[in-house]
């Protein structure tokens, strides 16, 4: 379905109901740049540190895509999509169901489950939606879930540390929106709705905290004007 949340007058905090779950995979692909390339490298990246009988957590799943591309790369892995919105988890089933990929997708607070070892972790544009006095603490337990030599994959929207520069990218940004068909009323609906409830980092914070965690490497592996993703190195 097409997204058309913000094109009435709204009053509410952005929240993953079901109303934003049905347009979901509609609004990343016209919200985020490069969405699709992006996770085809991130899928493609993991798959060189995989081996069947792996396990595999998404932590934030959403709708599923991430777990369903990786399924598709000819490994037995043990996949598992963690999300607390049971709208979101509805679609992922769907999805998986129809592509007739084995994932398992529970419904669970991250923070109050227990991460089994596990090879990789994603959590795409996730960490920018938990609060930022829990984010070292995820971070943290998602590095000790992790097997010696696994990775921590994961996208993010980022500030730049130079408020001119920070500004360039964001009006790329709504150029870019405005471009894949959103009118600027609907930008602005949405950055109203997500006021504090997506708290961005900078590159350096969020390295900062994979070294605080204990990862031995962290770098970039994409990045566009205010996106970027990481990964990080048990």
């Amino acid at each position: 379905m097409i997204d058309k949340i913000f094109t009435q007058k709204r009053h509410k905090h952005f929240e993953f109901d079901e109303e934003v779950a049905l347009v979901f995979d509609d609004m990343l692909s016209r919200s985020i740049p490069f969405y699709e390339q992006n996770l085809d490298l991130c899928v493609a990246l993991a798959k060189t540190y995989l081996k069947d009988g792996d396990l595999v957590y998404d932590l934030g799943c959403s709708t599923g895509s991430c777990l369903i591309k990786l399924a598709k790369q000819g490994l037995a892995l043990d996949l598992c999509g963690i999300d607390n919105s049971s709208s979101m988890l509805e679609i992922a089933r769907k999805k998986a169901h129809a592509f007739g990929e084995k994932i398992s997708f529970l419904k669970a607070d991250i923070f109050n489950m227990d991460l089994k070892k596990s090879k990789v972790v994603f959590a795409s544009y996730t960490l920018q939606f938990i609060r930022p006095l829990q984010r070292q603490e995820l971070i943290c337990k998602i590095f000790e879930s992790l097997e010696v030599g696994g990775v921590f994959i994961f996208c993010e929207k980022v500030i730049s540390e130079n408020k001119n520069l920070n500004k360039s990218y964001i009006e790329k940004y709504y150029q870019f929106k405005e471009d894949k068909g959103y009118s600027r009323f609907e930008i602005a609906q949405k950055r109203q709705a997500l006021e504090d409830v997506l708290i961005p980092y900078t590159i350096d914070e969020n390295k900062k905290m994979l070294k605080k965690a204990g990862f031995s490497h962290s770098e970039l592996i994409f990045k566009w004007a205010n996106f970027a993703s990481f990964i990080a190195i048990k």
